[in-house]
């Protein structure tokens, strides 16, 4: 593991390299404070670091309120290492962001635990991040089809209204339905119903230009939001979708079936600030038309 050392005085610096070293650290020095922070602030700073209190230019105390202020991640773990042995110096190191203080003259197997408590404590906080990150990701995702999830397809959405409304380029969304989804699952049963929607997201993927998204807003929906996309384009877009859902039918472990949807299509025209309900009721009720004219079709909303 990468290791900072920040001490001026060059004796104890070389003396301190040369226990890390032997205990299998990669050892950066820094002979000042100001160095020192430079090394913690940089893309590769290492995540382990040995601070003495004294130091010109910038104390150790001083770096740690630093690093600690601008919050970096992945998170640095901060070794005080000073003579400086009352209660009061030890309460504000650990005040200022030192996770752990040792008084000079020091024990070198006592440096040597207090380092490994410190690469348990980094190792425990590498393992919560990766957490919150497939936390995130799973959030982001829509499990059974891999489109993105609701939450993410709106989050989208209300990004490029806003974009649109600025810049005053058109934007498009499109929502569609599975048509008579509850009879699919009704006759085939839900692990036909399933594959039946992980191959119509498959499809429509397929057919999205690169800066389109798509999500699954419900059940049987999926929106798909179209950066740039005027109302001829969009119309386009949405009748490709509908023609390569409905160009064969879905081979399932039950049976071969058949499968429409019905489409609703929006798209903002000007620098108007839109609000998303709006936009969204808007798909819908151009859904519910598709619905009621026959199902299979695309229309159209104005706003």
């Amino acid at each position: 593991m990468r290791i900072l050392v920040a001490e001026d005085d060059l004796v104890s610096l070389r003396l301190l390299q040369a226990f890390l070293v032997d205990w299998g650290y990669e050892v950066t020095c820094a002979t000042d404070g100001e160095k020192a922070l430079a090394v913690l602030q940089s893309p590769e700073s290492p995540p382990l670091a040995i601070l003495d209190w004294s130091m010109p230019g910038m104390e150790g105390v001083e770096v740690c309120r630093e690093v600690r202020k601008r919050n970096k991640r992945p998170y640095i773990y901060l070794l005080m290492l000073t003579a400086k042995a009352k209660k009061q110096d030890i309460v504000k190191g650990l005040e200022c962001g030192a996770d752990d203080y040792l008084i000079k003259p020091y024990d070198a197997h006592e440096l040597r635990a207090r380092l490994r408590a410190g690469r348990r404590i980094l190792d425990l906080q590498e393992q919560l991040v990766s957490a919150h990150s497939l936390i995130e990701m799973r959030m982001a995702v829509d499990p059974l089809t891999g489109v993105g999830s609701r939450d993410e397809i709106l989050d989208i959405l209300k990004r490029q209204l806003i974009l649109s409304s600025r810049c005053g380029s058109p934007m498009s969304l499109v929502l569609a339905n599975i048509d008579r989804f509850r009879d699919i699952t009704a006759t085939f049963g839900s692990l036909a119903g399933d594959a039946a929607l992980r191959e119509v997201a498959k499809r429509i993927r397929g057919a999205l230009r690169p800066p389109d998204s798509i999500g699954r807003t419900a059940a049987d929906e999926f929106a798909m939001v179209l950066p740039g996309c005027d109302a001829p384009a969009a119309a386009s877009l949405a009748e490709r979708f509908r023609a390569r859902v409905d160009r064969r039918s879905i081979d399932t472990s039950e049976a071969v079936i058949p499968v429409t949807m019905s489409f609703g299509v929006v798209t903002t025209l000007s620098k108007k600030a839109l609000d998303l309900d709006q936009v969204w009721c808007s798909a819908t009720e151009a859904v519910s038309r598709a619905k009621a004219n026959g199902r299979n079709r695309v229309e159209f909303a104005t706003l």
